[in-house]
Order: C-alpha cells, then sequence, then structure tokens
C-alpha cells in the first residue's frame, strides 16, 4: 500500500477495500486519516451503480491495457458497423444481399491496406 500511494503522489481522500481487517491497521500504521470504506465491491463501478455495462467497456476489459483495447476497438467499430445487421428487421433475401455486399467491401478494404 505505501508504494501505491507514493506512486499516486498525492493522499486520497477516501479509500475503497474489501472486508480485509489488516487494511485498518495498515492505514494507521501508514498515517492516513482519509476515510475507509469497507464492503465487497463498493470500487466496481458496474456493481455499485447497477447500471448495464456498455459493449465497449465489456470488450475492454479482455485486454492487458487501455492502450491496446482503444486500438483493437477503433478498428473493430467500423468493421462491427458493416457486418452487424439488425437481423429480426429484414427478410432472408435481403440479408444474404446485404452480407454479400459487405464480403465483398471486406475484400476490397483488405486489398488496399
Amino acid at each position: 500500500m505505501r508504494k501505491l500511494l507514493r506512486k499516486q503522489g498525492f493522499a486520497p481522500k477516501m479509500l475503497v477495500t474489501d472486508k480485509l481487517r489488516s487494511y485498518r491497521a495498515a492505514l494507521r500504521r501508514l498515517g492516513l486519516t482519509c476515510r475507509h470504506e469497507q464492503g465487497l465491491r463498493l470500487n466496481n463501478r458496474a456493481e455499485n451503480s447497477h447500471q448495464a455495462v456498455r459493449r465497449r467497456e465489456r470488450k475492454m476489459q479482455l485486454f492487458k491495457s487501455a492502450r491496446s483495447a482503444q486500438r483493437f476497438l477503433s478498428i473493430h467499430a467500423a468493421v462491427h458497423n458493416v457486418f452487424n445487421l439488425q437481423r429480426h428487421l429484414i427478410s432472408r433475401s435481403t440479408l444474404r444481399s446485404f452480407r454479400t455486399e459487405a464480403a465483398e467491401q471486406w475484400q476490397h478494404a483488405v486489398v488496399a491496406a
């Protein structure tokens, strides 16, 4: 915890941890006087707010860094828009023509790159 606080460069206003009792002793030993909240998943924004996690944030959880996730997702969003169709809104024949056109566009984009 000492290394983490030193890395941040400032004292926190509030600290959220799980219910491990040794955290309280560590805070006293470090001399921190900030508010300390303990609870299961209190620092998890998705659990705390009870909101649906957006598709982009869910996909970002699979990556090791935000930079690599952003690089992949910026390309993925463009490709996803070409191939993602609202299937329940169109007939099978229309879907087939859309998929053929999307595949042709994709082949053209791959050849151009």
